[in-house]
Protein backbone atom coordinates (compact mmCIF):
# COMPACT_ATOMS: atom_id res chain seq x y z
CA UNK A 1 0.00 0.00 0.00
CA UNK A 2 1.26 3.42 -1.10
CA UNK A 3 1.16 6.01 1.71
CA UNK A 4 -0.67 9.42 0.71
CA UNK A 5 0.47 10.89 4.08
CA UNK A 6 3.42 12.01 2.36
CA UNK A 7 1.33 13.75 -0.34
CA UNK A 8 -0.98 15.02 1.91
CA UNK A 9 1.83 16.53 4.28
CA UNK A 10 1.58 14.48 7.00
CA UNK A 11 4.57 14.73 9.51
CA UNK A 12 5.51 13.18 12.70
CA UNK A 13 3.85 13.28 16.35
CA UNK A 14 4.33 14.59 19.07
CA UNK A 15 3.14 13.45 22.95
CA UNK A 16 -0.34 11.92 23.17
CA UNK A 17 -2.93 14.23 25.24
CA UNK A 18 -6.39 13.59 25.49
CA UNK A 19 -9.10 15.36 23.27
CA UNK A 20 -11.91 16.11 25.99
CA UNK A 21 -14.54 16.19 23.77
CA UNK A 22 -17.89 15.46 25.87
CA UNK A 23 -19.80 11.94 24.77
CA UNK A 24 -22.56 14.49 24.21
CA UNK A 25 -21.42 15.49 20.74
CA UNK A 26 -21.32 11.94 19.44
CA UNK A 27 -25.37 11.66 19.96
CA UNK A 28 -25.92 14.62 17.36
CA UNK A 29 -27.14 12.22 14.64
CA UNK A 30 -26.75 13.14 11.23
CA UNK A 31 -29.41 13.53 8.72
CA UNK A 32 -28.84 11.55 5.25
CA UNK A 33 -27.76 15.05 3.29
CA UNK A 34 -25.24 16.01 5.79
CA UNK A 35 -21.59 15.45 5.22
CA UNK A 36 -19.90 13.61 8.22
CA UNK A 37 -16.75 15.97 7.95
CA UNK A 38 -18.77 18.75 9.46
CA UNK A 39 -19.64 16.91 12.40
CA UNK A 40 -18.46 18.99 15.60
CA UNK A 41 -17.01 15.74 17.02
CA UNK A 42 -14.87 15.04 13.81
CA UNK A 43 -13.96 18.63 13.44
CA UNK A 44 -12.60 18.62 16.63
CA UNK A 45 -11.11 15.39 16.49
CA UNK A 46 -9.10 16.71 13.35
CA UNK A 47 -8.16 19.41 15.39
CA UNK A 48 -6.74 17.31 17.99
CA UNK A 49 -5.07 15.10 15.43
CA UNK A 50 -3.33 18.51 13.99
CA UNK A 51 -2.58 19.27 17.84
CA UNK A 52 -1.13 16.12 19.48
CA UNK A 53 0.32 14.26 16.38
CA UNK A 54 1.45 16.67 14.13
CA UNK A 55 -0.73 15.94 11.59
CA UNK A 56 -1.07 18.63 8.81
CA UNK A 57 -4.87 20.03 9.42
CA UNK A 58 -5.58 20.79 5.56
CA UNK A 59 -3.89 17.09 5.13
CA UNK A 60 -6.93 15.56 7.13
CA UNK A 61 -9.33 17.77 5.86
CA UNK A 62 -9.12 16.55 2.63
CA UNK A 63 -8.83 13.28 3.59
CA UNK A 64 -12.25 13.31 5.44
CA UNK A 65 -14.04 15.61 2.98
CA UNK A 66 -14.81 12.34 0.65
CA UNK A 67 -15.99 10.00 4.11
CA UNK A 68 -19.19 8.00 3.60
CA UNK A 69 -21.80 8.40 6.66
CA UNK A 70 -23.22 4.11 6.97
CA UNK A 71 -26.24 3.69 8.73
CA UNK A 72 -26.13 -0.05 8.57
CA UNK A 73 -22.38 -0.33 10.46
CA UNK A 74 -24.39 1.51 13.47
CA UNK A 75 -27.35 -1.31 12.90
CA UNK A 76 -24.87 -3.99 13.00
CA UNK A 77 -23.16 -2.36 16.27
CA UNK A 78 -26.47 -2.97 18.15
CA UNK A 79 -27.16 -6.72 16.86
CA UNK A 80 -23.79 -8.93 18.01
CA UNK A 81 -23.92 -12.38 17.43
CA UNK A 82 -22.49 -12.10 20.77
CA UNK A 83 -25.92 -11.64 21.82
CA UNK A 84 -27.17 -15.21 20.87
CA UNK A 85 -27.54 -17.84 23.10
CA UNK A 86 -25.10 -20.48 23.00
CA UNK A 87 -26.33 -23.09 20.82
CA UNK A 88 -27.57 -20.60 18.00
CA UNK A 89 -23.63 -18.97 17.99
CA UNK A 90 -22.14 -22.07 17.74
CA UNK A 91 -24.21 -23.37 14.80
CA UNK A 92 -23.03 -20.07 13.35
CA UNK A 93 -19.03 -21.02 13.71
CA UNK A 94 -18.45 -24.82 14.62
CA UNK A 95 -19.36 -26.38 11.56
CA UNK A 96 -17.75 -28.91 9.32
CA UNK A 97 -16.94 -26.52 6.18
CA UNK A 98 -14.95 -23.99 8.81
CA UNK A 99 -13.47 -27.76 10.80
CA UNK A 100 -12.42 -29.11 6.68
CA UNK A 101 -11.03 -25.18 6.19
CA UNK A 102 -8.53 -25.42 9.20
CA UNK A 103 -7.76 -28.34 8.43
CA UNK A 104 -6.47 -27.41 5.03
CA UNK A 105 -4.83 -24.15 6.62
CA UNK A 106 -3.10 -25.93 9.02
CA UNK A 107 -1.47 -28.21 6.09
CA UNK A 108 -0.67 -25.71 4.00
CA UNK A 109 1.26 -23.56 7.03
CA UNK A 110 2.32 -26.34 9.61
CA UNK A 111 5.93 -24.80 9.35
CA UNK A 112 5.19 -21.68 10.52
CA UNK A 113 2.32 -22.73 13.03
CA UNK A 114 4.81 -25.17 14.70
CA UNK A 115 7.41 -21.84 15.03
CA UNK A 116 4.43 -20.10 16.66
CA UNK A 117 3.57 -23.16 18.72
CA UNK A 118 7.07 -23.55 19.83
CA UNK A 119 8.03 -19.83 20.24
CA UNK A 120 5.04 -18.49 22.15
CA UNK A 121 3.39 -22.00 23.88
CA UNK A 122 -0.23 -21.20 21.76
CA UNK A 123 -1.12 -24.54 20.55
CA UNK A 124 -1.45 -24.61 16.44
CA UNK A 125 -5.31 -25.35 16.87
CA UNK A 126 -6.13 -22.60 18.73
CA UNK A 127 -4.36 -19.73 16.10
CA UNK A 128 -5.90 -22.03 13.62
CA UNK A 129 -9.49 -21.69 15.28
CA UNK A 130 -9.64 -17.93 16.05
CA UNK A 131 -8.29 -17.07 12.18
CA UNK A 132 -11.56 -19.74 11.17
CA UNK A 133 -13.61 -18.06 13.41
CA UNK A 134 -12.24 -14.11 12.69
CA UNK A 135 -12.09 -14.51 8.95
CA UNK A 136 -12.78 -18.22 7.44
CA UNK A 137 -9.11 -18.15 7.04
CA UNK A 138 -8.67 -15.27 5.53
CA UNK A 139 -12.02 -15.31 3.23
CA UNK A 140 -13.40 -12.29 4.43
CA UNK A 141 -11.73 -10.14 5.76
CA UNK A 142 -14.15 -6.87 5.25
CA UNK A 143 -15.43 -5.26 2.77
CA UNK A 144 -16.11 -1.28 5.04
CA UNK A 145 -13.75 1.18 4.65
CA UNK A 146 -12.57 2.05 7.83
CA UNK A 147 -12.14 5.59 7.52
CA UNK A 148 -16.34 5.57 7.24
CA UNK A 149 -17.12 2.86 9.43
CA UNK A 150 -14.25 4.23 12.16
CA UNK A 151 -16.10 7.81 11.80
CA UNK A 152 -19.93 6.79 11.40
CA UNK A 153 -19.38 5.32 14.76
CA UNK A 154 -17.77 8.23 16.38
CA UNK A 155 -20.38 10.16 15.11
CA UNK A 156 -23.69 8.08 15.41
CA UNK A 157 -23.01 5.39 18.12
CA UNK A 158 -22.49 7.72 21.69
CA UNK A 159 -22.32 4.24 23.82
CA UNK A 160 -19.09 3.14 22.22
CA UNK A 161 -18.07 6.95 20.86
CA UNK A 162 -15.36 7.39 23.30
CA UNK A 163 -13.48 4.23 22.31
CA UNK A 164 -13.79 4.39 18.48
CA UNK A 165 -12.53 7.87 18.94
CA UNK A 166 -9.26 6.28 20.40
CA UNK A 167 -9.61 3.70 17.26
CA UNK A 168 -9.92 5.84 14.57
CA UNK A 169 -7.07 7.99 16.19
CA UNK A 170 -4.97 5.12 15.93
CA UNK A 171 -5.81 3.93 12.67
CA UNK A 172 -4.16 7.15 11.22
CA UNK A 173 -1.34 6.88 13.59
CA UNK A 174 -1.00 3.37 12.36
CA UNK A 175 -1.02 4.29 8.44
CA UNK A 176 1.59 6.80 9.42
CA UNK A 177 3.96 4.07 11.08
CA UNK A 178 3.06 1.39 8.69
CA UNK A 179 3.30 3.27 5.56
CA UNK A 180 -0.22 2.25 4.73
CA UNK A 181 -2.71 4.43 2.72
CA UNK A 182 -5.74 5.28 5.53
CA UNK A 183 -8.17 6.17 2.72
CA UNK A 184 -8.10 2.30 0.97
CA UNK A 185 -7.53 0.36 4.55
CA UNK A 186 -10.56 -1.72 4.64
CA UNK A 187 -12.33 -3.94 7.44
CA UNK A 188 -14.96 -5.36 9.58
CA UNK A 189 -17.84 -2.61 10.46
CA UNK A 190 -16.55 -2.32 14.03
CA UNK A 191 -13.13 -1.59 12.61
CA UNK A 192 -10.84 -4.81 12.58
CA UNK A 193 -8.64 -5.63 9.74
CA UNK A 194 -6.35 -8.41 8.17
CA UNK A 195 -6.51 -12.23 8.95
CA UNK A 196 -7.06 -12.01 12.34
CA UNK A 197 -8.90 -9.23 12.09
CA UNK A 198 -7.13 -6.47 14.40
CA UNK A 199 -8.50 -3.22 15.43
CA UNK A 200 -6.31 -0.19 15.34
CA UNK A 201 -4.89 -0.24 18.55
CA UNK A 202 -3.74 -4.30 18.59
CA UNK A 203 -2.42 -3.48 15.56
CA UNK A 204 -0.26 -1.32 16.45
CA UNK A 205 0.88 -2.52 19.65
CA UNK A 206 0.48 -6.52 19.28
CA UNK A 207 1.39 -7.08 15.68
CA UNK A 208 4.54 -8.52 14.73
CA UNK A 209 7.08 -9.45 11.84
CA UNK A 210 6.77 -13.17 11.66
CA UNK A 211 8.35 -13.75 8.59
CA UNK A 212 11.39 -11.30 8.46
CA UNK A 213 10.74 -8.95 5.47
CA UNK A 214 10.59 -5.91 7.92
CA UNK A 215 6.59 -5.72 7.62
CA UNK A 216 4.09 -5.97 10.11
CA UNK A 217 1.31 -7.03 7.54
CA UNK A 218 -1.75 -8.65 8.63
CA UNK A 219 -3.74 -7.94 5.23
CA UNK A 220 -1.44 -9.96 3.26
CA UNK A 221 0.62 -12.10 5.29
CA UNK A 222 -0.49 -15.51 6.54
CA UNK A 223 3.09 -16.09 8.39
CA UNK A 224 2.29 -11.96 10.26
CA UNK A 225 -1.22 -13.27 11.39
CA UNK A 226 -0.11 -16.52 12.94
CA UNK A 227 2.81 -15.12 14.60
CA UNK A 228 1.15 -12.04 15.74
CA UNK A 229 -2.02 -13.93 17.17
CA UNK A 230 0.23 -16.21 19.34
CA UNK A 231 1.95 -13.19 20.41
CA UNK A 232 -0.97 -11.32 21.66
CA UNK A 233 -1.96 -14.53 23.72
CA UNK A 234 1.11 -14.85 24.78
CA UNK A 235 1.37 -11.00 25.78
CA UNK A 236 -2.45 -11.35 27.31
CA UNK A 237 -1.59 -14.38 29.92
CA UNK A 238 -1.60 -17.78 27.74
CA UNK A 239 0.40 -20.49 30.44
CA UNK A 240 2.03 -23.17 27.68
CA UNK A 241 0.65 -26.58 28.47
CA UNK A 242 -2.23 -25.81 30.87
CA UNK A 243 -6.17 -27.05 30.18
CA UNK A 244 -7.81 -24.57 28.84
CA UNK A 245 -11.36 -25.63 30.24
CA UNK A 246 -13.55 -28.44 30.63
CA UNK A 247 -17.43 -29.09 31.07
CA UNK A 248 -18.70 -29.44 34.67
CA UNK A 249 -21.87 -30.76 36.16
CA UNK A 250 -23.93 -29.13 39.23
CA UNK A 251 -25.71 -29.35 42.41
CA UNK A 252 -27.39 -27.92 44.47
CA UNK A 253 -27.80 -23.91 44.12
CA UNK A 254 -24.93 -22.33 45.80
CA UNK A 255 -23.03 -22.97 42.43
CA UNK A 256 -25.14 -19.93 40.66
CA UNK A 257 -22.84 -17.32 42.73
CA UNK A 258 -20.22 -18.24 40.24
CA UNK A 259 -21.46 -17.25 37.48
CA UNK A 260 -21.99 -13.86 38.58
CA UNK A 261 -18.36 -13.34 39.61
CA UNK A 262 -17.76 -13.28 35.55
CA UNK A 263 -15.23 -14.79 33.03
CA UNK A 264 -11.97 -14.10 35.17
CA UNK A 265 -10.71 -16.86 37.37
CA UNK A 266 -10.53 -16.00 41.04
CA UNK A 267 -11.28 -19.07 42.79
CA UNK A 268 -9.14 -22.00 43.31
CA UNK A 269 -9.88 -25.61 41.66
CA UNK A 270 -10.25 -26.87 45.23
CA UNK A 271 -12.95 -24.35 46.32
CA UNK A 272 -15.29 -25.41 43.26
CA UNK A 273 -16.57 -28.70 45.23
CA UNK A 274 -17.94 -26.16 48.08
CA UNK A 275 -19.96 -24.67 45.36
CA UNK A 276 -21.55 -27.59 44.23
CA UNK A 277 -18.98 -28.03 41.26
CA UNK A 278 -17.61 -30.88 39.70
CA UNK A 279 -15.18 -31.51 36.68
CA UNK A 280 -12.60 -34.11 35.26
CA UNK A 281 -10.42 -31.74 34.43
CA UNK A 282 -7.01 -32.31 36.09
CA UNK A 283 -5.07 -29.57 37.50
CA UNK A 284 -3.52 -28.53 40.67
CA UNK A 285 -6.00 -27.43 43.37
CA UNK A 286 -4.67 -24.08 43.65
CA UNK A 287 -5.50 -23.29 39.99
CA UNK A 288 -7.43 -20.30 39.76
CA UNK A 289 -10.89 -20.81 37.56
CA UNK A 290 -14.00 -19.70 36.79
CA UNK A 291 -17.69 -21.16 35.83
CA UNK A 292 -19.51 -20.30 32.81
CA UNK A 293 -23.07 -20.85 31.76
CA UNK A 294 -24.38 -21.62 28.16
CA UNK A 295 -27.82 -21.97 26.98
CA UNK A 296 -28.89 -25.14 25.14
CA UNK A 297 -31.98 -24.91 23.51
CA UNK A 298 -33.52 -26.91 26.41
CA UNK A 299 -30.90 -27.11 29.22
CA UNK A 300 -28.19 -24.77 30.65
CA UNK A 301 -24.37 -26.43 30.85
CA UNK A 302 -21.31 -25.54 33.17
CA UNK A 303 -17.80 -25.08 32.48
CA UNK A 304 -14.94 -24.86 34.24
CA UNK A 305 -12.71 -22.14 32.36
CA UNK A 306 -9.30 -21.57 33.01
CA UNK A 307 -6.53 -18.75 33.10
CA UNK A 308 -6.19 -19.58 28.96
CA UNK A 309 -9.55 -19.24 28.00
CA UNK A 310 -9.77 -16.01 30.12
CA UNK A 311 -6.82 -15.28 27.49
CA UNK A 312 -8.88 -15.95 24.36
CA UNK A 313 -11.20 -13.47 25.59
CA UNK A 314 -9.10 -11.08 25.63
CA UNK A 315 -9.20 -11.39 21.98
CA UNK A 316 -12.96 -11.06 22.17
CA UNK A 317 -14.96 -10.41 25.45
CA UNK A 318 -17.12 -12.81 24.99
CA UNK A 319 -17.34 -15.95 26.53
CA UNK A 320 -19.60 -17.32 23.82
CA UNK A 321 -16.55 -16.54 21.14
CA UNK A 322 -13.82 -18.32 23.25
CA UNK A 323 -15.85 -21.56 23.33
CA UNK A 324 -16.48 -21.46 19.73
CA UNK A 325 -12.54 -20.99 19.68
CA UNK A 326 -12.10 -23.84 21.92
CA UNK A 327 -14.58 -26.12 20.03
CA UNK A 328 -13.69 -25.32 17.01
CA UNK A 329 -10.02 -26.05 17.85
CA UNK A 330 -10.84 -29.03 19.18
CA UNK A 331 -12.48 -30.17 16.09
CA UNK A 332 -9.93 -29.43 13.23
CA UNK A 333 -7.13 -30.87 15.95
CA UNK A 334 -9.21 -34.58 15.79
CA UNK A 335 -10.13 -34.71 12.57
CA UNK A 336 -6.94 -33.65 11.34
CA UNK A 337 -4.92 -35.74 13.50
CA UNK A 338 -8.25 -38.80 12.64
CA UNK A 339 -7.14 -38.42 8.68
CA UNK A 340 -3.01 -37.72 8.53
Amino acid sequence: MKNLFVRLGFISGVLFSPMGISDSIASNSLGKAQAINKSPIIVEFIAHMTKTHGFQQVALENLFSDVKHLPDVVKRMTRPAEAWPWHRYRKLLVKPERIEQGIEFWRENEETLHKAEKEFGVPAEIIVAILGVETRYGRIKGHFRLLDSLSTLVVDYPKRSKFFKKELEQMLLLARDEDFDPSVLMGSYAGAMGYPQFISSSYRHYAIDFSGDGVRDLFNSRIDAIGSIASYLSKHGWQAGEPITAQAAVDGGKFKKLIKKGLKPKLSYAELVDYGVSSPMTVKPNTKTALIELEQTDAKEYWVVLRNFYAITRYNHSQLYAMAVYQLAQNIKQQKNASS
